[in-house]
C-alpha cells in the first residue's frame, strides 16, 4: 500500500450555535458547559467521586492538540507529529481542530473559577498525548503513530477517524503490539450510514464506537456491522476549537471519544484489569432502549448497548477472561495465544533441550502409570471386586463416583439485555432544550 491515502477524521457536520440553540455560534462560558448534554446524561458529578481517569495517559491520534486551549492547559504531554506541513503534536497551525476537539472530550478539565465555564472531558483527570497524523486527503498509515503511543505510555488509545482503504499488514501489527502491551485501542465506525466497514475500527481487537442521540437512538449516519462493540452520545456535541474557542458537531469520532474516556476513568479505578477486562465492564453494564432488550447481541447497530460509566465503575462485575469481548491475539504460529498473562512469556522460554526433556519425562511418567495399573488389576483378579463395586453407590459416575469437571460459561452467553435488566439512565430531553 502506497503512503498516501485517505483518512478522514470522523467529526461529522459542525452545527451553528444559532441554529441549535437560538443564541450565537460563540455562546457565553456558562453556556458552553449547559450545551455539553453527555455530562448531565453519564451523572458526571457522581462518576467524578470515584474516578476522574486521574494517572491514565490517553492517546489522541489525530490532527495536532492545541495545548494552549484554557481548557485543556496543563493536561497535554509533549507528543509528535508523523506529517509535515507545519505544527506539531501538541501546537496545530491552525488548519484543523478536530484533534483539539477529542482532547476536550476526554480530558478537558474548563476554565475560572473551579473549572466551571468551558468544556469539560469525562476523564479530566487524564492526561492527553497528542500523536499528530493528517486527517485530510493526504494522510498515511497509523501503524507507527500507534506504536508511538504504546512506547510512550498510553494505555488508551482514541482513534477518532476512518480509513478507505484496506488496512496494512503493518497496521493490524500495530494494532496487536497494542494489544500484547495492555492497550485499549477504540476506533471511531464512520459517518457513512453504511454497513461498509470502516478501518480501524474493524480490524479485530479494536473496540469500534458508533453514535447516539439523547433518546438513546443510532444516529442515522453511525456506520454499523457486526463489529460494532459499544455506542456513546455524538450529536450536539460540545466540544473545544481553534479557530473559534468551541465548536458543535455531530459524528461517530465524538462517541468514540467518550468511550476512549470511559475506559481511561476504568484504567485508574482498577489499574490491575487487562484491556480486555476494561472493556469487559464496559459491555457488561452497558444499556439499552427498551425494543432492544432481549435481542442478541452484539447487535450490528447498538453493538453491547450505550456506555454507562458510572456503572462501569462500580457494579459488581467479574473480572473475566484476559481478553474479555475481544478475539484471543493470535501467536507466531497462528494459533490463538493462551489466555494467562505469562503465558507467551513462558513459551518463548522454552529452549528445545527443555521441551524434550518435558516430553521424556511425561513418556516415563505413562510407562510407570501403566506398569502399576496392570499389577492392580492382576491384583484385584486375584481378590475379587469390592464390595459395592467401583465408583461407590451408582457405580462410575454416580453419587459418590467420578463426576466430569463442568465446562465454565461462555461469559457473553448471557447478555445483557435480559428484561428489566438496564432501565433507562439518561433522560429523555436535557434540561431545558
Amino acid at each position: 500500500m502506497s503512503f498516501t491515502r485517505t483518512l478522514r477524521a470522523v467529526g461529522g457536520t459542525v452545527v451553528a450555535g444559532a441554529l441549535l440553540f437560538g443564541a450565537a455560534p460563540v455562546a457565553s462560558a456558562d453556556q458552553i458547559r449547559h450545551d455539553q448534554w453527555p455530562l448531565r446524561s453519564f451523572g458526571a458529578d457522581d462518576v467524578w467521586k470515584v474516578s476522574t481517569g486521574k494517572g491514565v495517559t490517553v492517546a489522541v491520534i489525530d490532527a495536532p492538540v492545541d495545548a494552549s486551549h484554557p481548557d485543556l492547559k496543563g493536561s497535554v504531554l509533549p507528543g509528535k507529529s508523523f506529517f509535515g506541513g507545519g505544527g506539531t503534536a501538541d501546537h496545530p497551525d491552525g488548519r484543523e481542530e478536530h484533534g483539539t476537539a477529542m482532547a476536550s472530550l476526554i480530558a478537558g478539565h474548563g476554565h475560572g473559577p473551579g473549572g466551571a465555564d468551558g468544556v469539560k472531558g469525562l476523564a479530566p483527570g487524564a492526561k492527553i498525548l497528542p500523536v499528530g497524523i493528517d486527517v485530510g486527503d493526504a494522510g498515511g498509515s497509523y501503524a507507527k503513530p500507534l506504536r508511538y503511543a504504546v512506547d510512550h505510555g498510553a494505555t488508551v488509545v482514541n482513534m477518532s477517524f476512518e480509513d478507505y482503504e484496506e488496512t496494512s499488514s503493518a497496521e493490524k501489527a500495530a494494532v496487536d503490539y497494542a494489544r500484547k502491551h495492555d492497550v485499549v485501542v477504540v476506533a471511531s465506525s464512520g459517518n457513512t450510514g453504511s454497513s461498509i466497514p470502516r478501518l480501524p475500527s474493524a480490524v479485530p481487537g479494536v473496540l469500534a464506537v458508533g453514535a447516539v442521540d439523547i433518546d438513546l437512538k443510532v444516529w442515522k449516519f453511525s456506520s454499523y456491522g457486526p463489529h460494532i462493540k459499544l455506542l456513546a452520545p455524538g450529536l450536539h456535541i460540545r466540544s473545544a476549537g481553534v479557530e473559534t474557542p468551541y465548536r458543535l458537531a455531530n459524528g461517530t469520532s465524538d462517541s468514540t471519544a467518550y468511550v476512549s474516556a470511559a475506559a481511561a476513568l476504568l484504567r485508574s479505578k482498577f489499574p490491575d484489569l487487562t484491556a480486555g477486562q476494561i472493556a469487559n465492564r464496559l459491555v457488561k453494564t452497558a444499556g439499552l432502549p427498551n425494543d432492544m432488550k432481549g435481542k442478541k447481541l452484539p447487535d450490528s447497530h447498538y453493538g453491547y448497548g450505550f456506555i454507562r460509566p458510572f456503572k462501569a465503575l462500580t457494579a459488581d462485575i467479574p473480572a473475566g477472561s484476559e481478553n474479555g469481548p475481544l478475539p484471543a491475539l493470535k501467536d507466531g504460529s497462528g494459533k490463538e495465544a493462551g489466555d494467562g498473562k505469562g503465558s507467551e512469556q513462558a513459551a518463548k522460554g522454552m529452549s528445545p533441550g527443555v521441551i524434550i526433556g518435558i516430553v521424556g519425562g511425561v513418556v516415563g511418567l505413562l510407562v510407570v502409570v501403566l506398569i502399576v495399573v496392570l499389577v492392580v488389576k492382576k491384583k484385584n483378579r486375584r481378590n475379587g471386586p469390592p464390595p459395592g463395586g467401583f465408583g461407590g453407590p451408582g457405580g462410575q459416575g454416580g453419587p459418590g463416583g467420578f463426576v466430569p469437571y463442568p465446562s465454565q460459561p461462555n461469559p457473553y452467553q448471557q447478555q445483557p439485555s435480559a428484561p428489566g435488566a438496564y432501565p433507562p439512565a439518561w433522560p429523555a430531553q436535557p434540561p431545558g432544550r
